[in-house]
């Protein structure tokens, strides 16, 4: 399996709804509203995908100033894809865009909790979130 991996690459959302639909981040974003996921997409100020040949099969999408911090605000990966190394892949590429005293951070989704440490990630309680309405 030879899988590329590109900054930035144009990408339509209906290909990316489809790998989040394909991966169990689907679940947690807004999938059924393609006006708000082209918003996702469109202002994500670093995005690393992965390719299997023309198949969109992962994603890394994150907001950053590249200098203190970067909000990995997605990792995804196809279903069928996982367990390849294509996420550890996608943290690596995405850290290699940043500046070297850069920190990623990201919140967890629960099924991927116990992964993220297998990648480096330290837990951290101290995350709040103040959720619309």
């Amino acid at each position: 399996m030879d899988i590329s991996y590109t900054r930035d690459a144009p990408l339509a959302v209906e290909a990316a709804i489809d790998l989040y639909n394909r991966s169990t981040l689907g679940e947690r974003r807004p999938v059924n509203r393609p006006d708000i996921f082209a918003g996702m997409l469109e202002h994500a100020t670093l995005t690393i995908t992965a390719w299997d040949r023309e198949k969109l099969v992962g994603i890394a999408r994150t907001l950053t100033d590249f200098t203190y911090v970067a909000y990995l605000a997605d990792l995804a990966v196809d279903a069928g894809y996982q367990r390849r190394g294509i996420g550890r892949r996608l943290v690596e590429e995405t850290r290699a865009q940043l500046g070297a005293e850069c920190m990623l951070v990201l919140l967890a989704a629960p099924q991927a909790n116990d992964y993220y440490p297998k990648l480096g990630f330290e837990h951290n309680p101290r995350a709040w979130v103040l959720k619309r309405g």
